[in-house]
């Protein structure tokens, strides 16, 4: 990342001020130490869609079911590598002073940098409103004679209030939510690790990187909003330490308990809560974790509001986040999600060359300033290598969208390829997309 290291002309310098300014332009606060920045993603990394979302690793969309032993092994190493990416992808947030989309101006430009922001605006609403369908799935879990709408617009309500002081907010998560967070946690384990576990089923290692493509896929969708919260922070040893292991310790934790959850209801995803409810305790432990889920909904409608800023860098991002806000809560009364593991797939095949792009380009353009004004000259062949990595990605693990995954599994056959079981498709792509955006950044400077 060291063509970061210089901030870009017409940067603000940070600022001693407690909260982030209303437009793009104001100054940036970068006051978040380890512990801040740590507890935000500590609290990210648990989710309770992980419980249930531990299944796209066990059985992993497009291949054969894991043994637990290789379910288990997965999900470390998936996490551990899409953790580190995460932190990657936070640094030069915090040495620029700009945010996720902002930065991509420099790599793409100040007008195609638009692509990439408009599809990340479209996924975080997706995210923002099945967060919130969750919230109220497992509200209703603990307290089915209520309504459903009621924990929707709750949920809606105080995620937008959250998102008005966002730095706040990020403090809130390190003092009092992180601590319940863990201490509920640490109880669920103990009550379900008492327990008898039944056999999960017969599996094979076979499909081992298809199931840790879809850990790694988890934990690179934060990747496009990294650098919204890294920005704030005071170094980038603390920018990367906090995203890398903050998330990845989370991240397993949550997913080996939903393991062990899910052996207790016989790989039963719909039913994965009742071991926990089940407890003495549970119910408390469980509404904490509830409670908790807002800061992953808080975290989408924020950075959406962020992202929009890219467009529109002198709208105001109060306005714009009571207005994400309410379309979240209205698409959340309306929605039920399903396919999530190929919906995570898809991500991971968009989101994971894009960091290879960003890699590759900085290893080939180091040391040089970077342009983050909204006039950035436009850098095509810089969209074509992320396509590059895009197709790789798709071509060795098409997952199950019905219509989109098809149309891959044709192309497979049309170029007779048949990938092995032990390539991952996180992990090539990235490698292929920074290859190419090395090479093509040599063209692009031969040209001028």
């Amino acid at each position: 990342m060291a063509g970061w290291l210089a901030k870009p002309s017409g940067s603000k310098p940070a600022d001693a001020g407690n909260e982030v300014a209303i437009r793009l332009d104001g100054p940036v606060p970068q006051t978040l130490g380890l512990l801040d920045q740590g507890a935000f993603w500590v609290n990210l990394g648990v989710s309770l869609l992980g419980f249930a979302g531990v299944l796209a690793v066990l059985q992993p969309s497009g291949g054969t079911q894991l043994t637990v032993t290789a379910a288990v092994v997965a999900t470390i190493v998936g996490t551990l590598i899409g953790s580190a990416m995460v932190g990657l992808s936070a640094i030069p947030g915090q040495l620029t002073g700009a945010p996720a989309m902002v930065l991509l101006r420099g790599l793409f430009g100040g007008r195609l940098s638009a692509l990439p922001t408009s599809m990340n605006i479209v996924q975080l609403i997706g995210w923002g409103t099945f967060e919130l369908v969750v919230i109220a799935q497992a509200a209703q879990t603990a307290f089915p004679d209520t309504h459903r709408w009621i924990w929707v617009v709750a949920a809606g309500l105080v995620t937008t209030l959250l998102t008005l002081r966002p730095l706040g907010t990020l403090r809130l998560l390190r003092r009092v939510v992180t601590i319940a967070v863990a201490i509920s946690l640490a109880y669920l384990a103990w009550h379900l690790l008492a327990q008898p576990r039944p056999s999960l089923g017969e599996g094979s290692w076979e499909s081992f990187w298809k199931g840790a493509d879809a850990a790694i896929a988890v934990a690179i969708s934060w990747i496009p909003v990294a650098s919204d919260y890294s920005r704030h922070a005071r170094t980038p040893l603390t920018a990367f330490t906090a995203a890398t292991v903050g998330y990845s310790i989370a991240q397993i934790v949550n997913f080996l308990l939903g393991l062990v959850a899910l052996a207790l209801v016989a790989g039963n995803g719909d039913a994965v809560f009742s071991p926990m409810l089940a407890a003495p305790f549970g119910l408390a432990a469980f509404l904490v974790l509830t409670a908790r889920e807002v800061d992953q909904s808080f975290a989408n409608v924020y950075s959406t509001a962020v992202s929009v800023q890219n467009l529109a860098p002198r709208a105001d991002r109060r306005v714009l986040s009571v207005a994400i806000g309410a379309l979240i809560t209205a698409l959340a009364l309306a929605t039920n999600i399903d396919s999530y593991s190929d919906f995570l797939l898809l991500i991971g095949s968009v989101f994971v060359p894009l960091l290879g792009v960003g890699v590759g380009d900085a290893i080939a353009r180091r040391g040089l300033p970077r342009d983050l004004t909204p006039r950035a000259p436009s850098r095509p062949l810089m969209l074509l290598a992320w396509v590059i990595g895009l197709c790789v990605y798709q071509l060795v693990n098409p997952g199950g969208l019905t219509g989109w995954s098809d149309g891959w599994r044709w192309l497979q056959q049309l170029l007779g390829l048949t990938p092995p079981s032990w390539l991952s498709a996180s992990l090539l792509s990235f490698v292929c997309a920074a290859a190419a955006a090395i090479a093509l950044a040599s063209v692009e400077r031969a040209r001028r």
